[in-house]
C-alpha cells in the first residue's frame, strides 16, 4: 500500500518505537494520529508532524473507539494501524522471600500487551473492512503488531511477558487468514534489544553490556531501524501472516 495521503494509527506514539514510527510515516506522507496513555509524549510527537494526538488507553473499548472516531472525524478513515504500545517488567514465579509471584502482575501484562493489542485491531478492522479497496489487489488496510525476541526466547522472570508476545507471534497467521477476505494484511515485527527510554535510563556500562551481547552490529537497535521496517511493511504488499525479528542476529540468555 502506498503510504502517501494514508490515515495512519500509532498505538504507543508517544516514545520509543511508536515515537519513530509515527515520525517516518508523517515522513512519508501519512497523516499520523499519536495514540498513547502519556498524553504530554502523544501532544509532543503529534506538534512535531503535524499530526493528531489522541488519550488512549488500549485495554479499554471505549477509550479506543473514542479515539478512532476522533481520527476519522479530523483525519477520514484510516487504512494503517502500527500497534507499539505495550509494558515491560520482569519478576521471578518465586520471590526472594519465598512467597509466589503475585497474580496481578502477569494479568496486567498479558492485558495490555496482548488483550490490549488484539481490542485496537478488532476496533480497526471492522472498520476496514468496510472501506472502498485502495489499490487493485483490493487491500484495504495493514496492521503491524510488536512482538518481541521474549517471545522465542523469553529471560528468567519474563513469563508473562513472553507469554503476552508469545501470544502476539501465535495470532498473526490466524489474523492473517481471518481478515484476508477482507483485504487486510497482518504483519508482527518482534524487536531485540533497542535504545528506547526505558533502556536509556540504565547507566552507560549497563547499555555496553547488552551491546555487546549482540552478534552484529555489536549496538543497541535504532528506533528509527524498527520504524523502516514498520513502513517497509505498509508498503511492501505480499508480506502478510509472518512475524520478522530485527535483533542483530541475537539470542537472549537464560539471564
Amino acid at each position: 500500500m502506498d503510504i502517501q495521503g494514508q490515515v495512519a494509527l500509532v498505538s504507543g506514539g508517544g516514545s520509543g518505537l511508536g515515537e519513530a514510527t509515527a515520525r517516518e510515516l508523517a515522513r512519508l506522507g501519512a497523516r499520523v494520529a499519536v495514540l498513547d496513555v502519556n498524553e504530554a509524549g502523544a501532544r509532543r510527537v503529534a506538534a512535531e508532524i503535524h499530526g493528531l494526538a489522541l488519550h488512549c488507553d488500549i485495554t479499554d473499548e471505549a477509550s479506543v473507539t473514542k479515539a478512532l472516531a476522533m481520527a476519522h472525524e479530523t483525519f477520514g478513515p484510516a487504512r494503517i494501524l502500527m500497534n507499539v504500545a505495550g509494558i515491560g517488567g520482569a519478576r521471578r514465579v518465586i520471590q526472594r522471600d519465598g512467597s509466589p509471584a503475585p497474580l496481578a502482575d502477569f494479568e496486567r501484562t498479558v492485558r495490555v500487551n496482548l488483550i490490549g493489542t488484539y481490542n485496537v485491531i478488532r476496533l480497526f478492522a471492522a472498520q476496514a473492512a468496510k472501506l472502498e479497496p485502495a489499490n487493485a489487489a483490493g487491500e484495504r488496510g495493514v496492521i503491524v503488531n510488536t512482538a518481541s525476541v521474549a517471545a522465542f526466547d523469553g529471560q528468567v522472570g519474563q513469563e508473562a511477558y513472553a507469554a503476552s508476545k508469545g501470544g502476539l507471534t501465535a495470532m498473526t497467521l490466524p489474523l492473517a487468514r481471518d481478515l484476508a477476505q477482507w483485504g487486510i494484511r497482518v504483519m508482527a515485527i518482534a524487536p531485540g534489544l533497542f535504545s528506547t527510554p526505558l533502556l536509556q535510563e540504565l547507566p552507560a556500562e549497563v547499555q555496553q553490556s547488552l551491546a555487546a551481547a549482540i552478534p552484529f552490529p555489536k549496538q543497541l537497535g535504532q528506533p528509527r531501524e524498527f520504524a523502516l521496517l514498520a513502513t517497509h511493511i505498509v508498503s511492501n504488499g505480499h508480506l502478510n501472516g509472518e512475524v520478522i525479528r530485527i535483533d542483530g542476529a541475537l539470542r537472549l540468555a537464560p539471564r
